[in-house]
């Protein structure tokens, strides 16, 4: 979703030239037998990650070295904008593996150029999935290991991934997360804006009606919410956000993330709708909406309740009419409202 940016440079990596030019012993903590024959895994795969997914497996530094990986899907999370973002283990799995499926791979070829990685690379994207399902688990079974990216961030969040990783466990292959970068916390955890608890919406349909109608369901939440927004849709993302969630509610718009024009804006709704009514920003956007406040009731005095009662009888209402009215605006329970009104009218409304 999110692309690194074709005019940003990091500079020349001085990391696999350091880490090569180290000694590094190269342990095999896996036999080199395939997988294909699945009967005697385990569903729960997660114990790969600390029976051979160490950073001292084997050297990072050697592109030649394939295949010393258990055979399974990984899942790598690559970076927003700034190449430096990438983990150690993510360039060494991807170098290990035999092969990398990428949503474009002229776009992933620059960064796997970066690290002189040379690993083959396959597209992986929304129009080819059910074709490329099919080769993914070809391989698999033959014992091989498949690492998936996205252009940037972690794969399968608003991103192709999701369907590849339900056929894999449904088939009984190891599914192995390589965390990475996510532009959804990077904007979270600057923000400003309460972490205790968040929504993730990702991007709104394009359907004027269901949009709307997700806003409305989110306004309603007391939970920070995160939206992917594309930069053309910021302006009628803010005109109709102000008028769901109110004028002063906080916003948080963040920008090109991790890169060089990166920028941080915080402000109100409102605010945000007027400055960018007239100003149109660049690049991916990820935008906080801070949650509803917690409505604080009051319970109203049994003076207040009885006034109230005797209001309703008087005009003519009924006793149960009466306290049913009174419960219902009130947030006084209806058992007690009855009970007051007993004590006043008793059980046939006089007093």
């Amino acid at each position: 979703m999110h692309r690194l940016p074709s005019t940003v440079s990091s500079g020349p990596s001085i990391l696999p030239r350091l880490v090569a030019a180290r000694t590094i012993p190269s342990v095999r903590l896996f036999p080199s037998a395939r997988c294909g024959n699945l009967t005697s895994l385990p569903r729960f795969s997660s114990s790969l990650s600390s029976t051979g997914e160490s950073a001292t497996d084997d050297n990072i530094g050697d592109s030649s070295k394939h295949g010393t990986l258990k055979c399974g899907l990984y899942i790598v999370g690559t970076p927003i904008g700034n190449l430096e973002d990438i983990t150690l283990r993510a360039l060494r799995i991807l170098r290990s593996v035999d092969l990398v499926l990428s949503e474009d791979t002229r776009h992933s070829g620059k960064l796997l150029r970066h690290y002189n990685i040379k690993t083959p690379l396959l597209s992986y994207h929304k129009f080819n999935e059910s074709q490329r399902e099919t080769t993914v688990l070809r391989r698999l079974h033959q014992g091989q290991s498949v690492a998936l990216i996205s252009d940037a961030g972690t794969p399968g969040i608003s991103d192709p991934g999701v369907e590849l990783a339900k056929l894999c466990i449904s088939e009984n292959f190891p599914v192995v997360p390589v965390p990475g970068p996510s532009a959804l916390i990077a904007a979270l955890s600057a923000s400003g804006l309460s972490t205790d608890e968040f929504t993730f919406v990702g991007f709104l349909p394009k359907q004027d009606g269901s949009r709307k109608d997700r806003m409305m369901v989110s306004s309603n939440e007391t939970a920070t919410q995160s939206f992917y927004v594309a930069p053309h849709k910021l302006r009628q993302f803010l005109e109709e956000a102000s008028s769901i969630y109110g004028d002063s509610r906080k916003c948080v718009i963040a920008r090109e993330m991790t890169k060089l024009h990166e920028e941080f804006w915080r402000g109100t709704l409102g605010e945000a709708k007027e400055v960018f009514s007239t100003r149109q920003p660049k690049g991916e956007i990820t935008l906080l909406i801070e949650g509803k406040a917690h409505s604080v009731i009051e319970m109203p005095s049994e003076v207040q309740l009885e006034h109230e009662l005797r209001e309703l009888v008087s005009s003519g209402h009924s006793l149960s009419m009466a306290v049913k009215m009174v419960a219902e605006g009130t947030a006084a329970k209806r058992k007690q409202v009855y009970a007051l009104a007993l004590r006043i009218f008793g059980k046939d409304g006089s007093s």
